[in-house]
């Protein structure tokens, strides 16, 4: 069974942190959905959200996999770029193997313009320089020049892949932040988008009194009925 994100929750999970993600999947059961070892190439800005479109990468082999292929334009790949929806964030299995690109400038900045939301590779992007000053988040394990054809081979689109350790089925949610990215499935998508906006409320309450000096003691978790009626109070005077 699949949900549809509201507009409501995906703006609210523009606003909460990945590691506040992975709590309230905790608390669902779900103990891997951070992909391990990939990271932001520009740190800067908010948070990226979207439903998977996904490529799935093979080992190469040296009598298919040559430069003419991509004059195919039914080679994976880039029918790949060209079929990802707008607002969806494009998830790559690499085989956690970033010897070789999955992806360089020129294609990321096409999944740019088709208003993609994001990007994300376990595996690593060529022209790494060039996609940090792009208008899009871009997610790695590191730098790496040599074209993807020299190790990978492009062969499915748009199918349950592993991405980083974690497993990504289409439409699943993929939340980025400047620390990482989770993988929310998509039938419990807006419950724990809801979930997490109000942890994150309650989250900067105790932030604020710990700056101030108070104890985590009784204070976080919330054992005591005093931290329950001060964040009721620090709720309404802050609007939230």
């Amino acid at each position: 069974m699949t949900t549809t994100l509201t507009a409501e929750n995906r703006e609210r999970l523009k606003s909460v942190s990945t590691a506040t993600l992975t709590t309230a999947l905790f608390k669902r059961g779900l103990r891997n959905t951070f992909i391990q070892d990939v990271h932001r190439i520009d740190p800067s800005g908010g948070n990226m959200v979207g439903e998977a479109y996904t490529l799935r990468y093979i080992p190469a082999r040296e009598d298919l996999d040559t430069l003419e292929g991509f004059k195919d334009p039914e080679h994976p790949q880039r029918k790949a770029v060209e079929a990802c929806p707008p607002g969806h964030v494009f998830v790559i299995d690499s085989r956690k193997d970033a010897r070789a690109a999955s992806a360089g400038n020129i294609l990321v900045t096409r999944l740019m313009k088709r208003g993609v939301a994001g990007v994300v590779t376990d595996g690593g992007f060529r022209d790494a320089p060039e996609i940090a000053a792009l208008d899009i988040p871009a997610y790695h394990h590191r730098p790496s020049a040599p074209t993807n054809l020299t190790l990978h081979r492009a062969v499915d689109i748009d199918v349950p892949i592993g991405c980083g350790d974690v497993p990504v089925f289409p439409k699943d949610i993929i939340v980025g932040d400047a620390e990482g990215v989770v993988v929310i499935p998509a039938a419990m998508a807006n419950e724990v988008a809801e979930e997490a906006y109000e942890m994150t409320a309650f989250e900067d309450f105790v932030a604020e009194e710990v700056m101030n000096g108070a104890t985590i003691v009784g204070l976080y978790p919330a054992t005591k009925q005093e931290t329950h009626e001060k964040f009721a109070a620090w709720r309404k005077a802050k609007g939230r």
